[in-house]
């Protein structure tokens, strides 16, 4: 990095933070601080929402994803829309009616206290860890790219964002996030543009689009029932659905984004404006992700982009091996450039098949690599990831692109991680004082409320980092998260599904049926994990939330016969 790069980092990071803190100081009520003195009009809230779930992770994995598999992971989002409108017909009025300030409150009156309590602590656990994820999803990347130290990242970023969600809570988030994604917004068309522009002057986007459809990457819609597909039409509508009504719907990280709306109107039109645009906005970084594919047709791409993995292959007894496959890699990108940029015609079918074989056999290449590149890693007793997935993107950042723009690419991705580590930060320290402090030590005043939220902020804080420093890198972070939330959400959309519609069912029994499920799930996934089963991470969501409500009734049942027999 040149050091224009750097003051394109460090400007837009300083700014940030410092225009955040700023703007939000003196939020002394818990009105203000919790709730963002309910002022955001659907603009800020839509945005917030969508900086929320869009982390560094997002940036950096999504279009190694359409790198390596194309365009079909788009459908995880299909089940978005459809849920935004449950959201906004079911969920907003009835939160803005009990006048909340998380959700698991309406758990309390609707149910009991433990119902509430179990809910709050399942949530708390998981975006704990994934806050100290989308900390160290970023930070991993850029100190094995750039060779900064990755204990030094972790805490950089985590202070950064403790800075201004300490100072100005909810209000402070849903602020900094407007300009956060503009600047995210800025860097990936920027870069979109700039891919077009690296291509050959005869190569235009249709014909850039033939390539990779050719190369299999366009294949958007799967409609089979295979469960060995993870993402289909079908996992998308149905899991991506209950996934979603779980994230929007009842994890606090985005509750409390549209609970500082100014009326239900505004939050309903936030919500909207984020399921409208979200679809739109993965499918244009996946196709970033396509381009970067047909980009590296033309010009010569490494066998694997995590340098570390290369690094440690080349200094093993591997070498050798490794090098054989670097000059087939290299004999087949040759060939394989000369016939695209003297024949190229899209309606050519010997041709877009010889585009097909190609790439076949150079991922066959990248999957020797792989088996290389773990014999070397345990040879030397050290831990390589060797799926690149997740530096695809940042390695054409930093080859790539002209100086100035490194630096506003990788403000990009740490923008997107401190926006959603932010919101993640905000809801953690909200739910632990409302729902466990407050509630169990009695009334405080509302300055003192303040006080402890931002103590519980900071802790939250600091435990993030802490998780960020010894977390160990999944086989593609996108997914971890997702597999994280998916192994928690399903049980919590249930249980406040039963609390909407079934008022019939008690506290007790949701109570005893929660805890069961949540074992059951956590089962299935380390049976699915260990590979006895086969069921993607997506209908986990499905899964839990019909297990939570089937024992709901059945224990109610039981409860009412046995009440009955004396």
């Amino acid at each position: 990095m040149e050091l224009l790069d750097w003051l394109v980092l460090g400007f837009t990071l300083v700014t940030i933070v410092a225009y955040g803190t700023w703007k939000t100081r003196g939020s002394r009520s818990v009105q203000d601080y919790v709730r963002g003195g309910n002022e955001s009009q659907w603009w800020t809230i839509g945005l917030s929402v969508m900086a929320t779930q869009a982390s560094a992770i997002t940036f950096l994995s999504t279009p190694g994803q359409a790198f390596h598999d194309g365009m079909g992971f788009v459908q995880f989002y299909f089940g978005l829309p459809i849920a935004m409108v449950i959201i906004c017909m079911v969920f907003i009025p009835l939160y803005h009616r009990l006048n909340v300030y998380t959700a698991y409150e309406f758990l309390e009156k609707r149910f009991d206290l433990k119902t509430r309590t179990l809910t709050a602590i399942l949530f708390l656990i998981q975006r704990g860890l994934a806050a100290g994820i989308t900390i160290f999803a970023p930070a991993i990347i850029l100190s094995v790219v750039l060779g900064w130290n990755l204990t030094m990242l972790n805490i950089i970023i985590g202070v950064l964002v403790i800075i201004y969600t300490v100072s100005g809570g909810t209000k402070a988030v849903s602020v900094t996030q407007k300009h956060q994604m503009a600047v995210i917004f800025g860097g990936m068309f920027t870069a979109f543009f700039l891919i077009m522009s690296y291509l050959p002057e005869d190569i235009t986007f249709s014909n850039a689009l033939h390539i990779a459809g050719a190369s299999e990457k366009m294949n958007i819609l799967d409609f089979s029932f295979d469960l060995e597909n993870r993402y289909t039409v079908w996992s998308g509508l149905i899991g991506g659905t209950f996934l979603a009504l779980s994230y929007f719907g009842t994890d606090q990280s985005q509750v409390q984004r549209y609970l500082s709306g100014k009326s239900v109107r505004e939050m309903q039109l936030g919500l909207m404006f984020n399921g409208l645009l979200k679809v739109p906005m993965q499918f244009f970084i996946l196709l970033v992700g396509v381009m970067v594919f047909v980009f590296y047709q033309f010009n010569p791409s490494p066998l694997n982009f995590n340098p570390l993995a290369t690094e440690t292959v080349m200094n093993s007894e591997y070498a050798k091996d490794y090098e054989a496959l670097q000059e087939q890699q290299n004999a087949l990108f040759t060939a394989k450039k000369d016939v695209l940029a003297n024949n190229y015609q899209k309606d050519d079918v010997r041709l877009n098949a010889y585009i097909l074989e190609s790439n076949t056999k150079l991922d066959s290449l990248r999957i020797l690599s792989k088996t290389y590149i773990k014999k070397a890693a345990e040879a030397q007793n050290v831990s390589v990831e060797t799926n690149d997935k997740d530096y695809v993107f940042i390695h054409f950042i930093l080859n790539r692109l002209p100086r100035g723009l490194i630096g506003l690419l990788l403000a990009v991705i740490l923008s997107a991680a401190m926006s959603s580590t932010a919101s993640e930060l905000n809801a953690l320290a909200t739910t632990t004082t409302m729902d466990l402090y407050k509630r169990n030590v009695g009334d405080i005043p509302s300055e003192s409320t303040v006080k402890i939220t931002k103590w519980f902020t900071l802790a939250w804080g600091i435990v993030a980092i802490i998780i960020a420093c010894v977390a160990y890198l999944a086989d593609n972070l996108i997914q971890l998260v997702n597999i994280i939330g998916s192994i928690f959400y399903g049980n919590v959309l249930g249980i406040f599904l039963l609390a909407f519609f079934f008022k019939q069912i008690k506290g007790s029994a949701v109570f005893t049926a929660a805890l069961i499920t949540q074992v059951i799930v956590i089962a299935l996934f380390l049976l699915d994990f260990f590979e006895y089963i086969n069921l993607p991470y997506l209908w986990l969501n499905f899964v839990g939330c019909f297990i939570v409500m089937a024992l709901s009734f059945i224990l109610q049942l039981t409860t009412k016969l046995n009440k009955h027999a004396r």
